[in-house]
């Protein structure tokens, strides 16, 4: 991609930002314009049906929601938003990302449950309906799509069939899979996901979307007001009545994102898709030619982010390792996992197997640099 760049192209093989291509970069680059003008809240009308459309929402049934801000940012108003009174939370939680959402509920002192399952493994759905029975008050239930801390991809089709079962909303991160691994809204039960525009639409930081049940959102405006700046319904509100973000907006990000919506339907969901794959194949190739294990089974991941045990051996050092690779435009990343040391490597972006497969040609330089044994070694 991009062979005649002028732009150095660096492969992140991070769980984001993620690599882009030149013509999102240079998408930034526009004529300074007023967000208030009307030509700009064309655009984001337009972006904003395009979000739903990606995950097959009915515009009918579902809308989405601009924010500036991160991924994390996406779990703080769907939590402090959606939850009525006197009602609680329930996460299901795995890994770090759905843990960040019972620290969300802590900040806001929000009564919840933090049910924990091994960080390895998925969650048990018999668990998961006994506490939503013998918890009637449970109004919203959180997890997380690919635990991007492990790789590991959580049954949301199944726990939301539960979550709906017994009455409850069901939000869903899927920063990590949105524009990537194939979702259907309304098939898959969930009632909101989200994501921001650096991982899956390949564009830039800053700029987060969460999409959902335009009802359940005018529903919440009888909620208690948790936030101000982060509240899912005033929000929503000020875009149908103007057509703008109620504060401003992050405006060349905007244009880079429209410019990533445009290669994601010219790229297709499927060709998309199938290109994330064969990234995540070459990865494992790669590994396992080097001799490396997964810290989760291969059956459980989610087909985007591969957790990698640290070897055992004396001369492994990461830092040196990620040093050597980003110095030669490759950026690998630390794990998340507390039992185990681990590092993460991530079929995100506008990359493509050659480029993993030169990638590999740069780690085992690393390795007989530092004198770390090939294959390497696990007691």
């Amino acid at each position: 991609m991009q062979e005649n760049s002028k732009i150095r192209r660096n492969i992140l093989l991070n769980p984001g930002p993620a690599t882009t291509t030149d013509t999102v970069k240079l998408a930034q680059v526009v004529p300074d314009i007023c967000p208030r003008e009307r030509e700009f809240a064309s655009m984001m009308k337009k972006m904003r049906e395009d979000l739903v459309r990606i995950v097959h929402g009915d515009l009918n049934k579902y809308t989405s929601v601009l924010f500036c801000g991160s991924g994390t940012l996406n779990i703080d108003v769907c939590i402090n938003s959606l939850l009525p009174e006197e009602k609680k939370v329930l996460i299901i939680n795995n890994g770090a990302y759905s843990a960040r959402a019972a620290e969300i509920c802590e900040y806001y002192h929000l009564p919840y449950i933090d049910l924990q399952f091994p960080a390895d493994q998925l969650p048990d759905l018999k668990t998961v309906e006994r506490t939503l029975r013998e918890n009637p008050d449970i109004a919203l239930v959180h997890t997380t799509h690919n635990e991007t801390g492990t790789g590991i991809l959580n049954p949301i089709r199944e726990i939301g069939g539960l979550v709906h079962k017994y009455g409850a909303v069901f939000t869903v991160d899927t920063t990590s899979t949105y524009a990537m691994r194939p979702i259907d809204i309304e098939k898959d039960n969930i009632d909101f996901c989200m994501a921001s525009a650096q991982k899956g639409l390949m564009a830039m930081t800053g700029l987060s979307f969460i999409i959902g049940n335009t009802e359940i959102i005018r529903k919440s405006a009888a909620y208690p007001k948790r936030s101000y700046y982060c509240n899912l319904y005033l929000q929503y509100d000020f875009f149908e009545t103007t057509g703008e973000m109620h504060f401003t907006p992050p405006v060349q990000t905007i244009y880079a994102a429209r410019q990533a919506l445009d290669e994601y339907f010219a790229e297709g969901e499927e060709a998309k898709w199938q290109r994330h794959l064969s990234v995540f194949e070459a990865i494992h190739e790669g590994l396992e030619r080097l001799g490396f294990r997964d810290a989760i089974r291969r059956e459980l991941q989610a087909g985007l982010v591969v957790s990698v045990k640290y070897p055992d051996d004396e001369n492994w050092d990461f830092e040196k390792i990620h040093d050597y690779c980003y110095e030669r435009g490759f950026t690998i990343y630390p794990g998340k996992m507390s039992a185990q040391n681990t590092f993460r490597l991530c079929a995100l972006g506008a990359i493509t197997a050659d480029d993993i497969k030169a990638f590999f040609v740069v780690l085992e330089e690393a390795l007989r640099k530092h004198h770390v044994r090939i294959p390497v070694q696990y007691l």
